[in-house]
């Protein structure tokens, strides 16, 4: 047999770019909760210790914010902490194809409730309007009918209610993220929970190139089923030990979300 002579050593191939959706989401993620102190928020679980993704499971993970765009318009329910023992749920419908969403708010204390109306939400921000009386449709079907003077729109703020939302937009994408990018930017499974009688694997998402020195987890955390379908998502953020979470309970068929009746930017 001959000999075979040695190659020479292969060119480094070039470093894949990491994709913009990724950057900013993750950066996003970061940005919320780098200031003040953060408590960690753990889910308990008798799983081993968490570890690096596998392949497989990157693969799940990768495909879960397809799958949420292709199942919207989806109902969501966003819980955030506003500090002070305040506390404001959104129970509402989010369209990944239109990047819109709607729904009621309603904020309680510590006394009992405080506020409550319609929230909607873009890419560019909010707006809050009073709710209706006595009207008991779907807050989409609410928020095509309020007058366009009645709402009090603004950009994004760093509060916790603006971060869930702002959140909410960025979660859907109309195609698979790259699993080896995310296994390489130190996606983690965390552990296994049940879900009103269903098994998901817990994740931790994610981290920005640079904002996390390797071992910190990312401020995201994801639980994913079997199928790649997303089920709840949890957000630290800065000075509370509570992390903001949404909640994914199905495609909401009926749910046609207006095309503009407010002005975000």
């Amino acid at each position: 047999m001959a000999r075979k002579t040695k190659a020479a050593p292969a060119a480094e191939p070039p470093r894949r770019r990491r994709p913009r959706w990724l950057t900013a989401l993750v950066v996003f993620a970061v940005c919320a909760a780098v200031a003040g102190g953060v408590a960690a928020y753990e889910t308990v679980s008798d799983q081993a210790a968490e570890r690096p993704v596998s392949s497989d499971e990157a693969a799940r993970l990768a495909l879960s914010r397809l799958n949420l765009y292709q199942a919207s318009p989806v109902n969501v329910v966003l819980t955030a902490d506003e500090g002070g023992g305040v506390r404001i749920q959104v129970e509402g419908v989010v369209d990944y194809r239109t990047h819109r969403g709607a729904g009621r708010y309603r904020s309680t204390g510590a006394s009992g409730p405080l506020d409550h109306g319609l929230v909607v939400w873009d890419t560019g921000g909010l707006g809050l309007a009073p709710e209706p009386a006595d009207d008991q449709s779907p807050p989409w079907q609410q928020a095509e009918h309020v007058p366009r003077s009645d709402w009090s729109p603004r950009s994004y703020t760093a509060d916790p209610l603006d971060a869930g939302l702002q959140l909410l937009t960025q979660l859907g994408a109309d195609r698979p993220d790259n699993p080896v990018l995310l296994a390489q930017s130190g996606a983690r499974w965390l552990g296994q929970d049940r879900i009103d009688g269903r098994s998901y694997d817990r994740f931790s998402g994610p981290r920005a190139q640079g904002a996390a020195p390797d071992g910190n987890r990312s401020p995201l955390t994801y639980w994913v089923d079997g199928d790649g379908s997303l089920r709840r998502v949890t957000m630290r953020m800065a000075g509370l030990g509570t992390p903001a979470t949404v909640e994914f309970s199905g495609r909401n068929a009926d749910a046609k979300l207006p095309e503009a009746p407010w002005l975000t930017g």
